[in-house]
């Protein structure tokens, strides 16, 4: 965000523009990111292209909806807008740090609360998105099809479209083939995800409470998140040791674990491509072979 537009921004967010501090700080992944202060308020403030606007506006449904639950502390929502061609999605300041043991066993304890907000269909209100990439939420009764047709589909479909070789869209059959072979009659409860619970959305405050941010909400199988947590690592045992203690999970878990991290595998080849489209390619593989 240009300096001249940082008035603007405080003003629409009720604060003195000429009593303010503004500097960039980390914690941007896909954004810019600014800590903006005042004699009694700090917030956070993520900035995107105008023509993103809409990745910020699902930030803040999903940040919302979470927040609804009670279940785990978020960061709270003060303001949506845009000023000069540069959306902005300012939050309440949360100071943090590593997630401790007892952090993590009051996490697993906590998102069991947050699976337990069901619904009777998979899906979400709104389309959002998976850190840059579309994530569509079309609602649909029967969990096998939802996912292969807004999960791996997309992003197989996705990866044909940008990627030189032909490999992609010809392994869809063979992979709805195996998926539905193994799950077709398998149906969860739709229970309320965080999305994309990998190790870098997750932190303690200074109050040692868990907090959770950067979501890609929507209601699909609660494996799905503890799927993610398990795919880049970060998350100590006595996480997924709480979490099975207070609510066990169904039998085939672990193939199932594959498929689910196959998703965000093959969402990190299409940012990211480099060694992402080999580990994607090797399970994809993998998991149509059986």
């Amino acid at each position: 965000m240009q300096p001249e537009s940082v008035p603007e921004l405080a003003r629409q967010l009720g604060l003195d523009p000429d009593r303010i501090a503004f500097q960039a700080v980390s914690g941007g992944s896909i954004g810019r990111a600014y800590c903006l202060s005042s004699a009694d308020r700090k917030l956070f403030v993520k900035c995107m292209d105008a023509d993103e606007a809409a990745i910020l506006k699902a930030e803040c449904d999903g940040l919302t909806q979470l927040s609804k639950t009670g279940a785990i502390r978020t960061p709270e929502v003060v303001g949506l807008g845009e000023i000069n061609a540069v959306a902005w999605l300012a939050m309440s300041w949360c100071d943090m740090q590593p997630v401790t043991d007892a952090g993590f066993v009051q996490l697993g304890t906590q998102l069991v609360r947050l699976h337990q907000h069901a619904s009777e269909q998979f899906g979400f209100n709104s389309d959002n998105f998976i850190g840059r990439t579309p994530q569509p939420n079309r609602w649909d009764s029967d969990w096998c099809s939802f996912f292969l047709s807004q999960r791996l589909g997309p992003q197989l479909q996705r990866l044909d479209r940008h990627q030189a070789d032909a490999f992609w869209e010809r392994q869809l059959p063979a992979l709805v083939e195996s998926w539905e072979r193994k799950f077709a009659g398998y149906q969860p409860q739709p229970a309320l995800l965080h999305g994309d619970l990998w190790s870098g959305n997750v932190a303690m405050t200074v109050s040692d409470e868990p907090l959770i941010f950067d979501p890609a909400v929507h209601y699909g199988d609660r494996e799905c998140d503890l799927a993610m947590a398990d795919l880049f690592g970060g998350f100590n045992d006595c996480f997924y040791q709480r979490y099975q203690a207070l609510w066990p999970l169904e039998p085939d878990w672990a193939e199932r674990r594959r498929y689910y991290q196959l998703y965000h595998l093959l969402n990190h080849a299409n940012l990211f491509a480099g060694h992402y489209l080999q580990i994607s390619k090797k399970l994809i593989g993998e998991l149509s072979a059986v």
